[in-house]
């Protein structure tokens, strides 16, 4: 399997002729759907749902939660809604699904709907909460920067997960200076963990597995 960074908090993945892409949002550059099969969406939010990008991608299958869901009723794409304890496949990957909610950002806004997903027992990605899967997590996508994230809670969240690898996701509203920090955070925890913990660039690849 092949992972690719795209802008921000979105990702694709590549098997066998296949693509899975997670969460592209307004903050990610074309073409990050072209020749995808289907698309996994965390949550709501307008850095991980596009909306407009889904519409002009007919024929696309899309696994998210109940309230992501009520928001594409009117496009071309077919939609399944899932919930935590939920398995399923999509496009060729096998995926589970873990988690409901949003982490606590603004005091005076809701906490939205949020599930995270592992694709084929190998990558975990959170989306905007920090849940800890009872299972064993080969490579964590790590939110690294966001208005609901401390340091303190980013090292917790790696040392409580403690996957065999970890790349930074989350990070688009970082210039070159907080980029850099993250940089050296993760750089930090790998060495106390023993394990890759770095941040892809944007158009990056790794192969994984």
């Amino acid at each position: 399997m092949e992972l690719t960074k795209y802008g921000h908090a979105c990702v694709r993945l590549e098997k066998d002729g296949k693509v899975l892409v997670v969460d592209p949002g307004t903050f990610t550059a074309d073409p990050v759907l072209d020749g995808a099969d289907a698309v996994l969406v965390t949550h709501e939010h307008f850095d991980h749902l596009d909306v407009d990008r889904l519409a002009a991608a007919p024929g696309l299958e899309v696994w998210t939660c109940e309230a992501v869901a009520a928001q594409l009723t009117d496009l071309p794409v077919k939609v399944h809604v899932v919930r935590h304890g939920d398995d399923f496949q999509a496009a060729g990957f096998t995926v589970r699904a873990f988690g409901e909610w949003h982490a606590k950002n603004h005091p005076d806004l809701p906490i939205v709907q949020n599930v995270g997903f592992l694709v084929d027992d190998e990558v975990f990605y959170p989306g905007d909460a920090l849940t800890v899967p009872d299972v064993t997590i080969g490579t964590l996508l790590v939110p690294t920067n966001a208005p609901w994230l401390k340091l303190t809670e980013m090292v917790d969240y790696l040392r409580a997960v403690r996957p065999g690898r970890a790349f930074s996701t989350h990070d688009g509203l970082l210039n070159d200076v907080g980029l850099s920090l993250v940089d050296n955070w993760l750089r930090l925890e790998s060495q106390k963990q023993g394990a890759d913990m770095r941040r892809l660039a944007t158009g990056e690849s790794i192969t994984l597995g």
